[in-house]
């Protein structure tokens, strides 16, 4: 019997694409949250003015809001390919735009810190770079969705997974440079600071020592460094769930999924809507009297 035409009523569970009902409850939660979460990075948008950021931001939640819709859709007929698709591609697609908003804000924090002697690559080529590698990312997973929604044979199916697994694998390797260099950087950062280097009148003169000050900025620092650790996490375990095939007990664990998948972006979403860089950073402008770009304090 074609799977499509299958029901509950007339096909084993174990038949369709995942052997579980997705719980209502568990994904209507999700969805209430990234629905919340999408009007405040939205509304955050004009007020903070940080467009790379807030639009990576936007456009990885929504893709959260259509994935756990199709989760809740998948829970009266997992036999639907289409439901199957939505939640599989939107879900493993989104994260990919949660790291580019990571990698928008490490050049940021070197700014701040005047480290730029200390970075191994300039500030802005952090985001050229790391976001040029979410790109790869994103173009092998929409890839391998695609090649896996117009499979027509279990061998085409594979091909369309490897190619995403492939993605995921690129941007877990992404993520691991991009936290080695960050790591590397606040080593280096400690290292300086212990010499006990003074603040010279540029810094004071700038409001960068201001900034850094702040407890507010500390938090912010705290939220990155969460948030990246939980979205690597999360990245991981995609990888070894999808190359486990879509038959692996992995992939069937609803639990599994929901805490390293579901909960670990929730985290994420909410240490970066919390603490909004351009709480700790606010919008920038230029002095007449230096040129010196600023990170204005409110």
């Amino acid at each position: 019997m074609d799977i499509e035409l299958c029901t509950l009523e007339t096909c084993s569970i174990d038949d369709a694409y995942i052997r579980y009902q997705p719980t209502i409850a568990g994904n209507g939660v999700y969805i209430a949250l990234f629905g919340l979460l999408l009007v405040t990075q939205i509304i955050q948008c004009p007020v903070y003015r940080m467009w790379g950021f807030s639009g990576s931001m936007i456009a990885g939640l929504i893709l959260e809001v259509l994935g756990y819709l199709g989760r809740i859709l998948f829970h009266d007929d997992p036999f639907n390919f289409d439901y199957f698709l939505l939640n599989l591609i939107s879900l493993s697609i989104g994260p990919v735009f949660f790291c580019a908003a990571l990698y928008f804000l490490l050049g940021r924090i070197v700014v701040v810190y005047r480290g730029e002697d200390i970075s191994r690559l300039r500030p802005r080529n952090y985001a050229i770079f790391f976001v040029s590698c979410d790109v790869i990312a994103l173009i092998l997973q929409s890839v391998g969705g695609a090649l896996t929604s117009v499979a027509e044979d279990e061998a085409s199916q594979s091909t369309g997974v490897n190619v995403m697994i492939a993605g995921l694998a690129s941007q877990v390797a992404a993520l691991t440079l991009f936290i080695t260099l960050a790591c590397e950087f606040a080593f280096r950062l400690r290292r300086r600071s212990q010499t006990g280097r003074p603040a010279d009148a540029e810094e004071r003169k700038d409001g960068f020592a201001a900034i850094r000050e702040k407890r507010r900025w500390k938090v912010f620092l705290c939220a990155i460094s969460l948030s990246t650790l939980v979205v690597y996490i999360r990245s991981i375990f995609r990888v070894v769930e999808l190359n486990g095939g879509f038959d692996s007990e992995l992939a069937n664990d609803e639990v599994a999924f929901m805490v390293l998948e579901g909960a670990m972006i929730s985290i994420m979403c909410i240490c970066l809507t919390a603490m909004h860089p351009g709480i700790a950073l606010q919008r920038r402008s230029r002095t007449k009297e230096s040129g010196v770009e600023l990170l204005e304090t409110p």
